[in-house]
């Protein structure tokens, strides 16, 4: 029975991890929201979305709402958004995007992990082949009675790409698309469960099991840092 309840314990503590990671994303994601486009996000396009993405990882309302308030205040933190690029061990490309109030200390962290797993830092640009940033849309499959018809009515509005699975809708469009996507989905009345830009890879690793694990525990390792936003790979 005690190792169960430590198992439990265990992955009820990592889920807590993961949430308030995620709050802490959002949080400066709505941060950088206010600070471009202003606290009502009826006319903040960007904001509109950070309160999307936060029902989608079930910040509660007030959580929001302090932080939008926090953002407007005098006292509010002023967060950069700064890209890092890498190489992990065996090659893998590895790009980091952060949002960071101390660009010195962040950069000194990042370079440190890529250091201890056997990688090394890149100069800004130098993954720009491998990574394209699209505009990325994951959708409840129930939104919409006919995926194909809505397929079609999007493709006007910059849809690429469309994958479906059982679980969900993910819809790609070219960067410059983003807001096309955004303003057309919010016309039909279609919330996206999570929306924004990614770093979709355009070639693809193969690498044997020992290795990938390898770079994933390189990946993991960064995504834990405070200042990280997202981590992206091109590991199948």
């Amino acid at each position: 029975m005690g190792r169960i309840f430590e198992k439990r314990k265990h992955k009820m503590f990592a889920r807590y991890d993961k949430m308030a990671k995620a709050f802490t994303r959002i949080g400066k994601e709505i941060a950088m929201a206010v600070k471009s486009g202003g606290p009502d996000p009826a006319y903040n396009p960007r904001l509109r979305q950070c309160m999307i993405n936060a029902k989608g990882v079930n910040m509660p309302k007030d959580r929001v709402e302090a932080a939008i308030k926090r953002a407007v205040s005098k006292d509010a933190s002023n967060y950069e958004e700064v890209a890092y690029e890498g190489y992990g061990p065996f090659g893998v490309p590895i790009f980091v995007e952060t949002a960071t109030d101390n660009p010195t200390r962040t950069v000194a962290n990042i370079r440190l992990y890529f250091n201890r797993a056997g990688g090394q830092m890149g100069n800004s640009g130098s993954l720009s082949f491998v990574f394209d940033r699209k505009g990325v849309f994951r959708l409840d499959p129930a939104a919409h009675p006919s995926w194909e018809d809505l397929e079609m009515e999007l493709i006007d509005h910059g849809l690429e790409n469309m994958e479906r699975d059982e679980e969900e809708i993910v819809l790609y469009t070219a960067f410059g698309d983003f807001g096309n996507m955004s303003k057309a989905l919010e016309d039909m009345n279609i919330t996206p469960k999570k929306a924004g830009l990614e770093r979709i890879p355009n070639s693809f690793a193969e690498l044997n099991e020992e290795q990938t694990d390898a770079i994933l525990e390189l990946v993991e390792r960064i995504e834990e840092d405070e200042d990280v936003q997202a981590v992206y790979h091109n590991l199948r």
